[in-house]
C-alpha cells in the first residue's frame, strides 16, 4: 500500500523536476488542515469526538463545499471550504473568506504588470505562467478587478489625511488616454509627516497644472483635514505658487533645482549645456546661501553677455529657489527638488502606453494610484526625522542651523 504524503514525511521520489508541485501539494495540505482546525476552534472538539452537554456548542460539521482553487504567489491550489450546521451565522473563515480567489499579494502583482507595459490580452498567459493552468483568471475576473481599484480610488480620495503635514511636494504628471485629444495632467501631492513617513495624499486631474485646478486640489485637502504644511516644494509652474498663496498662505514655498537647471540649460547652445551643468549643480550645493548667491553671480557673469536669456532663467523667481536654507541641513536632500514625486513616476513616465489603453483619462487615474500605492509601501523615510517636530512647531533655521534668539532685554 502506497504510504500517504504528509508535510512531516515528505515523498522519497520527490526531485528536482517534481519540486515545484511537491512544494504546491504540500502548501495545498497544510491550508487544508488550517482551514478544518478552525472549525474544530469553533466548535471546541475534534471530528466525530461527542458534544459535552454542558458547554459543548450545539453546531456539529457537515463536510466540506465544492473544490476551490486559489491563487497564490507561489502558484495555484485546490482547497474545500467546511461547512458547518447550526452556527452558519458564527462561522467565518478567517484563512478563505466566502469569496476569495486570489491572494492580496496577486492583487498587487496586476498593477505592477500594468506598469511594465503587460496589456490586458497578455495578461491570462503570462498569470498562467506563474500560477499555473488551473489560476482562475478570466478577461471578465480582470475587469472586475480594475473597476474595484477605480472604487478603492474614489473612497480613498475622500478619506482624512493625516494632520501632521509638515512637507508637502507637489508636481503635474501628464498622461495620454486613448480616446482623449490632449495628454491629461495629474496633479500629485505627496506629504512628509512629522514621524518621517512620505504618503500620497492627492491624485486629481487637473487643466494643464491651472491655478483653478491646483486651488481646487489644496481646499480639498483643507476640507479633509490636512494641516498648513510648514513648506511646499514644486517647479516652476505660476498655477501651484498662487493657489498656494489663496488657500495656504501662511506656507513658504520652494522651487525645484532639477527642473531650474533644464529651464537655463534651454536657453543655452547645445555644446555649451554639459559645462554649464556643472556649473550650475554647483550653486544649490553650497553650504550657505551668502556662498549659493556668489556662485549664481559667478555664473550670470560668464553667459549674460552672450546669453541673457538664460542668465535671466537662472535669476527668475529666486527667492523660492533658496527657501531650503531656512530649513535644517539634514533635510535639504530632500527640499531642493521634487524628486519625492519626479522618482515614483519614473516608470510611468517611461512607460506611457499603460495610459493608452484606457479610454476614459479616469480609468487611466485609478491605475496610476493603484500604482503610486505599490509604490509608497516602498518611500523611504525623510533623514533626521527627530527635527520635523521643531520644524512643525516653527523652528527657525538659517543656513540650515537652528537659530536660538536671545531676549535681549531678560539678558540686561
Amino acid at each position: 500500500m502506497k504510504k500517504k504524503t504528509t508535510p512531516e514525511a515528505p515523498a522519497a521520489s520527490v526531485t528536482w523536476e517534481t519540486l515545484e508541485s511537491f512544494a504546491r501539494e504540500q502548501i495545498q495540505l497544510v491550508i487544508q488542515r488550517v482551514l478544518d482546525e478552525e472549525v474544530t476552534s469553533l466548535l471546541g472538539r475534534v471530528k466525530s469526538a461527542r458534544r459535552s452537554p454542558v458547554d459543548g456548542e450545539v453546531g456539529y460539521r457537515n463536510g466540506h463545499g465544492k473544490p476551490r482553487r486559489l491563487s497564490l504567489t507561489c502558484g495555484t491550489v485546490t482547497v474545500r471550504r467546511p461547512r458547518v450546521r447550526g452556527l452558519e451565522e458564527r462561522f467565518e473563515s478567517r484563512i478563505l473568506p466566502l469569496f476569495a480567489r486570489r491572494t492580496e499579494e496577486i492583487g498587487g502583482l496586476l498593477p505592477e504588470l500594468y506598469l511594465h507595459g503587460l496589456s490586458q490580452g497578455d495578461f491570462e498567459l503570462a498569470l498562467r505562467g506563474l500560477l499555473g493552468d488551473a489560476a482562475p483568471l478570466s478577461a471578465s475576473s480582470i475587469e472586475r478587478l480594475r473597476g474595484k481599484w477605480q472604487a478603492e480610488f474614489e473612497e480613498w480620495r475622500t478619506r482624512p489625511v493625516n494632520p501632521d503635514v509638515v512637507y508637502l511636494w507637489v508636481d503635474g504628471i501628464y498622461v495620454k488616454a486613448g480616446l482623449e485629444k490632449e495628454k491629461a495632467c495629474l496633479l500629485v501631492a505627496i506629504a512628509g509627516l512629522r514621524d518621517g513617513r512620505k504618503v500620497v495624499v492627492a491624485i486629481e486631474s487637473g487643466y494643464r497644472e491651472s491655478t483653478e485646478s491646483w486651488a481646487g486640489l489644496l481646499r480639498a485637502l483643507r476640507e479633509r483635514g490636512m494641516n498648513a504644511p510648514r513648506l511646499v516644494i514644486g517647479d516652476g509652474h505660476l498655477g501651484i505658487w498662487s493657489a498656494l498663496a489663496a488657500v495656504f498662505p501662511e506656507a513658504e514655498a520652494g522651487r525645484c533645482w532639477n527642473h531650474k537647471i533644464l529651464n537655463v540649460l534651454e536657453e543655452l547652445p547645445k555644446k555649451l549645456r554639459p559645462q554649464a551643468q556643472e556649473l550650475l549643480r554647483q550653486i544649490p550645493a553650497a553650504e550657505t546661501q551668502a556662498e549659493c548667491e556668489k556662485l549664481r553671480d559667478r555664473f550670470v557673469r560668464r553667459y549674460q553677455g552672450g546669453y541673457p536669456k538664460a542668465a535671466a532663467a537662472l535669476l527668475r523667481d529666486w527667492e523660492r529657489m533658496v527657501t531650503f536654507y531656512r530649513f535644517p541641513q539634514e533635510h535639504w536632500r530632500h527640499l531642493r527638488t521634487s524628486n519625492v514625486v519626479e522618482s515614483p513616476f519614473a516608470s510611468v513616465r517611461l512607460r506611457t502606453a499603460a495610459g493608452k489603453r484606457y479610454k476614459k483619462v479616469a480609468s487611466a487615474t485609478a491605475l496610476i494610484w493603484k500604482v503610486l500605492m505599490i509604490a509608497e509601501s516602498r518611500f523611504r523615510r525623510l533623514n533626521a526625522a527627530h527635527l520635523l517636530g521643531e520644524v512643525a512647531e516653527g523652528a527657525k533655521y538659517e543656513d540650515g542651523v537652528r537659530v536660538h534668539h536671545v531676549n535681549r532685554r531678560a539678558a540686561a
